[in-house]
């Protein structure tokens, strides 16, 4: 067993240690956010693929990702509990009016966006790759210059970009991610990632679109690399994210 493994293996026990001794719904939140959220320790474990072996990552991912379904179950299951527990209290110590109309029950959700990119990470992991994240106020140094894009692009446009100052912008895609990755990398080390995050570009003229969307771009960088994998890899991750039977034409443009 790998050490992300074992890693793995005691966040679990340990969500399910505390849990036991959750005395209501603010205490399952707070182990929820510690456990699952973004400076939780599963996202701690997520950060630290890059040191797995290439090899060994699509194993180690899907690891991962049963890690967090148990644990998600896990709290659902308290959660039910605690509010059937409240409930039980409630109606020993109130009297009720049947007589009253009821109430619409209102229950929130999580935004689909979320739901969505969540579940492309989690397709990419399990394929071995890296998730990083990159600042959404940019130089203009990474989002263009690194990136090939000249001083006359119009790309560079004010009528495209958001420019905070002549250096500083909100970015326009999350390829400066890919800049940060390759310059902090060490020259003969793999990469594989992808970068995930909100990108602003200046749309008010057009209804159809949004200055503010959500953006996914990959880089892979190792030896042998070629377009058979390229081609591979949007097959397979269009096959998890839609269904197994989905028909996929891979047509270069």
């Amino acid at each position: 067993m790998s050490v992300i493994e074992e890693k793995l293996k005691e966040i679990q026990k340990r969500a399910a240690e505390e849990m036991k001794l959750a005395d209501g719904l603010e205490k399952l939140n707070e182990i929820r956010v510690a456990v699952l959220g973004k400076k939780g320790s599963l996202t701690s474990v997520l950060k630290s693929m890059k040191d797995v072996p290439p090899e060994e990552r699509p194993q180690v991912g899907k690891y991962v990702n049963e890690t967090r379904d148990i644990i998600e179950k896990m709290i659902e299951e308290q959660r039910r509990a605690f509010e059937e527990e409240e409930l039980n209290r409630r109606l020993g110590s109130e009297a009720i009016d049947v007589t009253l109309p009821a109430k619409k029950q209102r229950i929130g959700h999580r935004h689909p966006n979320t739901i969505a990119l969540e579940d492309v990470e989690r397709i990419f992991i399990g394929m071995g790759y890296e998730v990083i994240e990159g600042p959404e106020i940019e130089y203009d140094e990474y989002n263009f210059t690194k990136l090939n894009i000249p001083a006359n692009h119009p790309a560079k446009d004010e009528q495209d970009t958001f420019y905070i100052t002549d250096d500083i912008l909100l970015r326009t895609q999350t390829s400066p991610v890919q800049a940060r990755t390759m310059q902090a990398n060490e020259p003969n080390k793999p990469i594989r990632m992808i970068a995930p995050g909100r990108v602003y570009r200046r749309d008010e003229y057009d209804a159809t679109h949004s200055p503010m969307f959500t953006q996914v771009e990959g880089l892979v960088i190792d030896k042998g690399i070629s377009f058979a994998d390229l081609k591979g890899t949007l097959e397979l991750f269009l096959h998890q994210i839609f269904n197994e039977n989905v028909g996929v034409r891979f047509r270069p443009s």
